[in-house]
């Protein structure tokens, strides 16, 4: 169980990467030059970009004398102020003829806080609620479930120490690795997100079988960039462990584990859990590089090498006597946004309805994760599809809109908001529906042609078989009404039609959707629309 045994996969010089042996020479143009590839990068890594100075083109690490150490992060500092960035020495490595520094260079507060959206999964029990009132309340766990009371959504989860629902926290951190949530007396959404230069957006879901169609619901409408899989120490990888690890794989998240309860688990016990979750990892089909985190420059390694989707940095923490912690919470901080949402920002705008509320004063509001384009208060939108209405459809104003809390004037593709709008009735919005900007292509669809997979069943499936599609936040049951092979067992694969059953919805080709009925689970892709 030592990281020796595993090889990082090597870093490519690519997306938000940069190497360079040193920045010695004060020329305004060639400052400029190198603040414009520096805003390139940033662009790349969704506001943050790490640097590795002292390298050189071929990947050797030279190293920087005291002197050229000095000039050159100076001149850093320049060209990091011409951009609105700034950035803090992350690691320190000897080279061969000095020290090799890398940096993380992040957008200043000034512009939106760079945002990670990361899904909590794993069995009920293994503490993922409880880790992540620990994170965000700055607060270490009683062993009696106060850590957990803090971010459940019901009294009924307080009760039976059980989420059942999706509920959503965030963590924020300044340029130092300070959280900013232990800078302020009692968790508040607008100071983190006001006061952040990183954001890392902590989405619990249900750990027990019973709930997993919310959690399906939690994974689909929120578009992770990472999954943190919590696995308790003292009970290993039980219940749903394999099953939600599967289904991250199925929908390439890269995800890394955390396993809790270290302080009441034996040695023994732990060494075991590790060698359980060491031998799935390394199972055919999953081939994943388990790596234990133990020091600063692990988490760093570890966080660089995330994207890659081989590397499952493992961390061991207790949420009692904090051991662990402050490894994990660096990770967090270094952990670069997956999704290129800059790419997405030209397109129409389109969110898919996740919550609604009946505010009073307000009327209806409604939230969900923005998937694409960009939308302003004041603004017209569209919002459907409905039901047994002549018009799918209908055009209403954005009356305001709310960003954790905060109130903005504008909104962009990766940022999850809420959005007021009066002008239509509470009741007749739903989970699933969603807000399109005037100029999208307003699509009402009743079947959809997909090739699937199916990735768990206990006999046989055939036409009329009637799954529930998870796709963005729609959850409906749809039929197969035709398919190419006489029946699919566990593993197959085939292009088959699917009917919704109540109602028509907006689905788009190329859509990756999962589906399951009972013990039965799939993933598919959409062809056709109909």
């Amino acid at each position: 169980m030592h990281n020796e045994n595993y090889e990082l996969p090597k870093e490519i010089e690519n997306g938000n990467i940069e190497y360079k042996l040193k920045v010695v020479i004060n020329d305004s143009e060639r400052l400029e030059e190198l603040a414009t590839q520096l805003n390139y990068r940033l662009n790349e890594g969704g506001g943050e970009a790490f640097y590795e100075l002292g390298v050189s083109n071929e990947g050797e690490l030279i190293g920087l004398s005291e002197e050229e150490a000095k000039i050159t992060l100076t001149n850093f500092e320049k060209i990091c102020k011409r951009v609105n960035a700034s950035f803090i020495v992350v690691r320190e490595t000897e080279g061969k003829k000095g020290k090799v520094y890398e940096l993380l260079i992040r957008r200043t507060i000034d512009s939106p806080p760079v945002t990670t959206s990361v899904v909590l999964i794993g069995n009920a029990d293994a503490g993922k609620s409880t880790i992540k009132g620990v994170l965000v309340y700055n607060t270490l766990d009683d062993g009696n479930g106060l850590a957990m009371s803090k971010v459940a959504r019901y009294i009924h989860e307080i009760k039976m120490r059980r989420t059942s629902s999706v509920s959503a926290h965030i963590l924020g951190f300044n340029m130092e690795n300070v959280t900013i949530n232990s800078t302020l007396p009692n968790y508040n959404e607008s100071e983190i997100y006001l006061r952040s230069s990183k954001i890392v957006n902590l989405i619990d879901l249900a750990g027990h079988e019973r709930y997993l169609k919310t959690t399906l619901r939690g994974i689909t409408g929120n578009l992770p960039d990472y999954a943190m899989l919590v696995v308790a120490a003292n009970s290993g990888i039980v219940g749903t462990f394999k099953e939600h690890l599967g289904i991250s794989l199925a929908l390439r998240i890269p995800a890394f584990i955390v396993v809790t309860k270290t302080d009441i688990a034996p040695k023994d016990r732990l060494k075991q859990t590790l060698n359980d979750i060491f031998h799935v990892l390394k199972l055919p089909g999953i081939n994943q590089i388990p790596f234990v985190i133990k020091s600063k420059d692990d988490t760093v390694l570890a966080a660089r090498n995330m994207k890659s989707g081989r590397i499952v940095p493992i961390f061991l923490v207790s949420n009692v006597n904090g051991f662990g912690l402050e490894n994990l919470k660096s990770f967090l901080n270094l952990l670069p946004p997956r999704l290129r949402w800059y790419e997405k920002v030209t397109k129409p705008f389109k969110c898919y309805i996740d919550e609604l509320f009946n505010v009073s004063g307000v009327g209806t509001v409604v939230s969900g994760l923005v998937e694409e384009g960009t939308i302003s208060t004041g603004e017209d939108v569209f919002v459907g599809p409905f039901i047994g209405e002549r018009k799918m459809y209908r055009k209403v104003k954005i009356k305001s809109i709310q960003i954790n809390r905060v109130f903005v004037n504008r909104v962009l593709a990766g940022q999850s908001a809420t959005f007021a709008i009066p002008e239509v009735d509470y009741d007749e919005v739903r989970k699933g529906m969603v807000l399109l900007g005037t100029n999208a292509k307003l699509i009402s669809v009743t079947k959809f042609k997909a090739d699937i997979k199916v990735l768990h069943h206990p006999t046989t499936i055939k036409v009329g078989y009637s799954p529930v599609i998870h796709l963005h936040t729609i959850r409906q049951t749809a039929r197969i009404i035709s398919m190419t092979k006489d029946a699919l067992r566990t593993g197959d694969s085939d292009i088959v039609t699917f009917q919704f059953i109540q109602r028509p919805e907006h689905v788009e080709e190329n859509e990756v959707f999962l589906f399951r009925e009972g013990r039965t689970k799939g993933i598919g892709v959409v062809l056709e629309t109909y």
